[in-house]
């Protein structure tokens, strides 16, 4: 087994909106939101290069990479810090392209569009976790607060749109 349990596995997998974060060429950080990571093996996570020039020329002068993944209602998720090296028109890249082509609709229907992939390999991986468990919160208690919370989020907003 490598570094990437099953639930991190799962994680990776189910969560849509992902973050990665690079160095840019002057030292600042670069944060992108990806929807396209997936899991390649027990110590790899990969994502395509949809619409990520500034990342992959990041991660071409410095391989150093963080991904977060955050279930937003749960309030909790994991952070994987890496090395990445990037792939185009190779095995890897044929690999990852093909898959696409036979997952999900939305993969689908992105894989045309694929011109690069960042394949990280995985150094550490950590647990993330609101605060708001410090209190003793059960990850129930934290689903129902955040969902009532979006719930009304949502309600206010389909309220905006109903009065215009």
């Amino acid at each position: 087994m490598g570094i990437l349990t099953e639930a991190m596995q799962q994680a990776l997998t189910e969560q849509r909106l992902i973050f990665v974060a690079t160095v840019c060429p002057d030292g600042t950080p670069n944060l992108s939101p990806k929807g396209t990571v997936m899991v390649w093996d027990d110590d790899h996570v990969l994502f395509t290069d949809l619409a990520s020039p500034g990342t992959m020329r990041n991660l071409e002068n410095n391989p150093a990479v963080e991904i977060n993944t955050l279930d937003v209602f749960a309030r909790k998720g994991y952070r994987f810090k890496g090395i990445a090296k990037i792939h185009r028109g190779d095995a890897v890249f044929d690999t990852v392209v093909d898959r696409m082509r036979t997952g999900t609709a939305t993969l689908q229907g992105l894989a045309d569009s694929v011109r690069a992939i960042a394949l990280i390999r995985v150094e550490q991986a950590l647990p993330l976790v609101s605060p708001g468990y410090w209190g003793g919160a059960t990850e129930a208690d934290m689903r129902r607060q955040y969902e009532a919370y979006w719930s009304e989020i949502n309600a206010e907003w389909h309220s905006g749109q109903d009065a215009g």
